[in-house]
């Protein structure tokens, strides 16, 4: 392929559900060097429909027709989960890059596929989440590689709440195989920790599920029962390779909670994301970032009114891009932006199918360890994303 640093890159959206809308909408912000050239969806009628919406210049019948147009340089896969492992096969097999929605694949063993294929191919993976890129992440990276918080000893994360039935218009597949907390919304979290703090090396679980059947508190499926089928509480620990201890909580099963959604614990001083939603955090590009150190750390005198002990946190300024709070308005896509720099600049992309893959051996290896009651040592390993740019993708 051609290595032009002008080159503009021909994309092919596979999955034109309404999460597409996102990804069309923040890519026609990049047409320097990203072009959504067409897109296929479950029938040639509802492609046709969102090309027309979106100006897109062409629609397919079908995945197979997409992946046959020689003008398609990038697939971006936005399927639902069961056939990612295909559809990026096939993409790489007919000479494509690709960058998929979460997860990579529905189980390690296909990601591993993947990502076997397209080294011997020399194509690009890359992988949502990318919200570790948001504007949040990004300055709790920055001051981390300030030494503003010292050596790392550790970092916890809790992603807490009583489920999806409550919101979800068809929650009952949150509930199988492949999902459950860790699976569903924990990837957020897990992919935001692995870009601060780099490849787990050894893990370890304990899991349980409060309820064999829940049921479906809101929308149109109101009063239907889910039989559940996977652990709904989960509770790990992570060994990072530089030595730092991660604490992951990720839970279907709690009414409420006032635990932050991610702090970061350094010799100096704490990171802390503190959102009061249970389903904000990590899986928002924006948010406050409050800094703590010995400057502001009292013990004797304390006050004992949690809300005086809260102002003493430093809300840190960001000056990074892609700072969004809003669910409706959110930066999805930009890991996809910056692929395409790699490519054209042959370095590693930020949301890399390495990470991803990473990511899913330990989320598969906490589940193992919490039904073999066995620590889990991880094979896979990634090179810790690049800070980004205050100015990206300017400077790219």
């Amino acid at each position: 392929m051609n290595n032009d640093n002008k080159r503009i890159f021909n994309v092919g959206v596979l999955g034109i559900g309404d999460i597409s809308d996102v990804y069309i909408n923040n890519l026609k912000k990049y047409g320097d060097i990203l072009h959504v050239l067409g897109c296929a969806g479950r029938s040639l009628e509802k492609a046709q429909a969102k090309a027309a919406q979106h100006g897109i210049p062409r629609a397919y019948a079908d995945s197979d027709a997409l992946l046959a147009d020689a003008d398609i340089d990038i697939v971006l896969n936005l399927t639902v989960p069961g056939v990612h492992a295909p559809l990026n096969l096939a993409a790489l097999h007919a000479g494509k890059h690709v960058y998929t929605e979460k997860p990579l694949a529905g189980t390690f063993a296909d990601s591993q596929l993947i990502m076997d294929l397209a080294k011997q191919k020399g194509l690009y993976v890359g992988s949502a989440p990318d919200t570790f890129m948001g504007g949040r992440l990004q300055s709790c990276r920055r001051v981390m590689d300030e030494g503003l918080i010292g050596d790392i000893v550790g970092a916890s994360a809790f992603v807490v709440s009583h489920g999806q039935e409550w919101f979800h218009p068809n929650p009952d597949f949150i509930y199988k195989d492949g999902a459950g907390p860790l699976l569903d919304i924990g990837p957020y979290y897990m992919v935001a920790l692995l870009a601060l703090l780099g490849p787990v090396q050894h893990c370890s679980a304990m899991s349980s599920r409060a309820f064999e059947t829940r049921a479906v508190e809101g929308g149109p499926l109101r009063g239907d029962t889910i039989e559940v089928d996977v652990d709904t509480h989960i509770t790990g620990t992570m060994e990072f390779a530089s030595g730092a201890i991660g604490t992951f909580i990720t839970s279907f099963d709690v009414w409420d909670s006032e635990l932050p959604r991610m702090e970061i614990y350094g010799t100096k001083g704490t990171l802390c994301m503190s959102d009061i939603d249970p389903l904000d955090g990590p899986n928002l590009f924006g948010g406050k970032l409050l800094f703590r150190t010995r400057d502001n750390y009292r013990w004797k005198g304390m006050p004992r009114d949690p809300a005086a002990r809260a102002s003493e946190w430093i809300e840190l300024p960001c000056e990074h891009p892609f700072n969004s709070t809003s669910h409706a308005e959110n930066s999805r896509g930009i890991g996809l932006v910056d692929m395409a720099h790699a490519i054209r600049q042959q370095r590693q992309e930020r949301a890399s199918g390495a990470m991803a893959l990473h990511s899913l051996e330990l989320m598969e290896g906490l589940l193992w360890s919490a039904r073999a009651r066995q620590f889990c040592e991880l094979k896979t390993t990634f090179e810790r994303p690049a800070p980004l740019p205050v100015d990206f993708p300017a400077s790219e």
